[in-house]
Formats: C-alpha cells, structure tokens, sequence
C-alpha cells in the first residue's frame, strides 16, 4: 500500500532525495516541473493557447517559473508570467528560476494588488502561488488576487496543491482558496484530496513521479495508506482443484422486513456472487417466496421469534443490519449477538439500533466490521465538524473497540484498530443508488466466510464492490445495486486471473 504524506513528511522526503541521490534542489524542481508540464500537454495539446502562470515567491512559484520555461521549449508561444509580489521573502530555487525566466522571451508582469489584474485573456491559467502547508483561510490582498484570478472563469491547473488549499487537517472556515480545473500532485496525493471538501479546491487530482526517494516514503510513519490493486491481488486466493463448497464458509446474512426485502436479498445476492460456499438469508417469514423466487442458491432461516444464538455457531460469518427495522425482535437479536462474542458485520438498521443504546457499544466483539455511512457515524459516536473530524473520531472508535470502521464516501476510509486509515479508490458517482450498502455488507459477509481476516475482508470488499462499479459505470450513466453484485464475480475473476 502507498504511504500518504503529510506536507512536513513530504518536505522530508525532498531533503532525503537531495541529500541521498544525490541531485540538487533546483534539478530536482526542474524534473517536478517537466512532470506536470507532461501530464498538462495530455490534456492542452494545443499550442495556440494563451497561458497565465501565477507564481508566489516560494518553491512553489519555482516550479511555475520552470513549467514556463519548459511549455515554452514545447512550442507555447504566448505564455505570461504573473510573480505576485506581496512579500520580501523568496526562496533560491525561485530566484534562480526567475533569473532564467527574463533571460528568456517569456513575458513576467509583477503583481501587487488585485486591482491589477485587468484585461487578462488568457486561455488557460497554472497556478503556483503557495504550496502546501496553509492551515487557514488566505488573508489580505492574496485573498483579494486568488478571488480575482477564480472570477476569470478559465481552466485552472494547480501546481501540486490549489493556493489556499491545506494538504491535510480540518480545513478551518468557508474556503477561498483556487478553484481548480485538476491538480498535478508531485509523488503522492495529497491526504486532504480525499474528503469531501475538497471538491471545492479541485475537480480532479492526478500524480505525477517525480523522482523521490521511494524506500524513504515507504517507511515514514504515514496514517493514510492507499489501497493499489496489486495489494488486493496480494490478499485474493485462488481457488484450487478438490475444493469444495464447506471450504468456503458458510455466512448467515440477518436482514430483512416486511417492507424491506430487497436490501436482505441485495445482501445475499451480493455474498453469494463474493464466493460465500454456503448463504442463509435470516428474513422474516413473508420474504420466503421473494427469495426463492430470487435467489434459489441462498437458503432460508425464517424469523418467528424463537431464533437461539446457540444455533449460530455453524455460520463462519454474521451479518446483520440491512433493511432489519427496529422491531423488539431484531434488539433482541443484536444484543445477544454482541454478547455471543463473535465478529460481526454491522450495518445500516443495527447500527442506528447501537446509537439508540450507547451501553452496548463497548461491548462489540473484537474484530467486529462496522459499516457507517455519515450520518450513521454521527449517531453513533456524536456529531462531528467535517470529514477531518469525522476521520480522526473513527480512528480513535476503530482503537478503543478493537474494531474495524468502514467509513462510507467517494473514497472509502478503512479505520484499523492499530490506528491506520485505509483508503479505497475504487468507486464513482454513478454508484449513487439505493442498496449500494446492503451489497456491500453481503461482500464483506462472504470473504469473512472464506477465512479472511476481518482487515482482509474489509479491503477485498471495498476495492471490489467499488471496481464492480467502475467497470459498469464505463457503459452506464447510473448502475445500481443489483448490478454491481452480479458484477463482483467478475471482478474477483480479473484479479485472479492475473495474479
């Protein structure tokens, strides 16, 4: 998995590389510099095009001054070079770089106020102004110059991170920072790229090498790691001659009522495609005939009241939530499932049932998966300021229970109990359907089956169920549950197939 990087731990890894490889500072800005322009020429390949380059007097506005430099060797003709000049400070690298730029035929214009950035008819405009390491709204006249420059309305490329954009930690206030077209990150995302919030920094991110010291990254003690589907490759086992369906496990799936059986046959339809050898649907009597109908391959156990924890030791994994209701029936069977101590898969209508009783939430067994989407998170253990926030409180649930917390978004963070997030790619907004959850409880369900462990279990499925809806959503404007779980079978084939 890639460790993600604080911008502290990043300015590291760039002291490490100078050092170590060793290369000088300003080479190592050029070779960052012609990684983005090579990344921006893919999608600007048109020459004609007018460009403003905004640079601030640090590093970052060095790379701007070097990305000039370089669009002008690859035949841009009319670039403009804005050095916004509202602080003494500057750094070498900069210095060196803007000598180069007025040896050159580029034109550079220096700006003071926002007042001064009339008549700009640039197509498109590269933003270098600050790096990363703002922790707060822009201020003063730089906030005035940012406001101006997004009012433009052109197509905005951002230098590693949009000014005024904080890489990581809460972003603090309405942000006024750029509003960018796609970023173009050097090494690493940056972490902030993957909450919500941070749809109004930058519509889209991409990565581009830039020659850091990869062994020194990989073993900084990062939070934030992130899922690459060679780990999943890693984990998937492949299934060998004479085996059989008892080798697979056998998982309970506890969902269902009478106005909600589609989210307990999504839910199984979902375990049985994820390789699950044996399914039980635990559904009220009246779903009998909707799931026979459905799905001949999953077995019934019929709730009538009399249900007994004792009879549940066969099944190799439990899930219970999806579309269960409140009944005194499904507390019961809640409560006395946390208490018979074996991992569980919580979601959806369990979890709302935890929040109504907070003294069971201490009790959850080890290991146990809990499925939350935002507002479940926030019922369950209080209210919380942001997606930061929102992250960092899952991660001190996921070590105090000794649980795993799937928090449910765009991208899927995976709280570990040793204190590490996880994030999913996989996954995209044609998934944004009811059942989705109830599909992957039921995947989660089936690899627990299969003798993955419960962080095991908690990547497969996220990855998996995600690609699933990636691959469809190729073809598809929206894709929905039912789809995605017919459609894991095949993508656990791919994976499989290729390891």
């Amino acid at each position: 998995m890639l460790t993600l990087l604080t911008s502290a731990q990043m300015r590291k890894a760039d002291e490490f590389t100078i050092a170590n490889k060793p290369i000088a500072s300003i080479d190592l800005m050029e070779k960052a510099a012609r990684a983005f322009v090579q990344c921006f020429l893919k999608d600007e390949f048109d020459t004609s095009k007018s460009v403003a380059i905004f640079c601030g007097k640090g590093n970052n506005g060095g790379d701007g001054l070097a990305i000039a430099h370089i669009l002008l060797a690859n035949g841009y003709e009319n670039i403009k070079v804005y050095v916004i000049n509202i602080s003494k400070k500057q750094s070498d690298d900069f210095a060196i770089n803007l000598q180069r730029i007025e040896e050159s035929k580029c034109k550079k214009v220096e700006l003071t106020k926002a007042s001064e950035l009339k008549n700009i008819k640039a197509d498109l405009i590269i933003d270098a102004i600050l790096g990363s390491g703002l922790n707060k709204p822009l201020e003063g006249e730089l906030a005035k110059i940012v406001k101006a420059i997004n009012k433009l309305n052109k197509r905005i490329y951002a230098v590693d991170v949009p000014t005024g954009f904080p890489a990581e930690g809460k972003i603090a206030g309405e942000y006024n920072g750029i509003k960018a077209y796609k970023t173009i990150c050097f090494q690493r995302p940056k972490i902030n790229f993957f909450f919500p919030e941070s749809v109004d920094a930058t519509e889209k991110f991409e990565v581009v090498e830039i020659g850091l010291d990869e062994n020194f990254i990989q073993n900084l003690n990062g939070d934030f790691q992130f899922v690459e589907e060679t780990d999943v490759k890693g984990i998937l086992k492949p299934r060998k001659l004479f085996t059989h369906k008892g080798i697979y496990g056998h998982a309970l799936i506890i969902a269902g009522d009478t106005n909600t059986m589609g989210a307990a046959l999504l839910s199984s339809m979902a375990c049985l495609h994820s390789g699950a050898g044996l399914t039980t649907a635990c559904i009220p009597q009246s779903g009998l005939k909707a799931l026979n109908a459905t799905l001949p391959e999953v077995m019934a156990l019929p709730r009538d009241g009399t249900l007994a924890i004792n009879n549940l030791d066969k099944y190799h994994a439990i899930a219970i939530g999806p579309g269960l209701g409140f009944s005194a029936e499904a507390n019961s069977l809640l409560k006395s499932l946390i208490a018979h101590k074996k991992p569980l898969i919580i979601d959806a209508d369990a979890l709302n049932t935890l929040a109504e009783n907070p003294d069971w939430i201490d009790r959850i067994p080890e290991n146990a998966i809990l499925t939350p989407h935002m507002k479940e998170f926030d019922r369950l253990f209080g209210r919380n300021d942001g997606w930061w926030e929102r992250v960092q409180s899952a991660k001190i649930q996921a070590q105090k229970l000794n649980v795993i917390i799937i928090l449910k978004n765009q991208f899927t963070f995976i709280c570990l109990p040793s204190g590490k997030v996880i994030i999913n790619p996989t996954g995209n907004p044609a998934m944004a359907q009811g059942g989705m959850g109830d599909v992957l409880t039921g995947t989660i369900a089936a690899f627990m089956a299969q003798k993955y462990s419960s962080t095991e279990a908690a990547i497969l499925a996220c990855f998996i169920h995600g690609r699933a809806g990636d691959c469809l959503s190729k073809e598809l404007f929206v894709v929905t549950a039912s789809q995605v779980a017919q459609q894991i079978s095949k993508e656990i084939y791919k994976l499989n197939k290729i390891n």
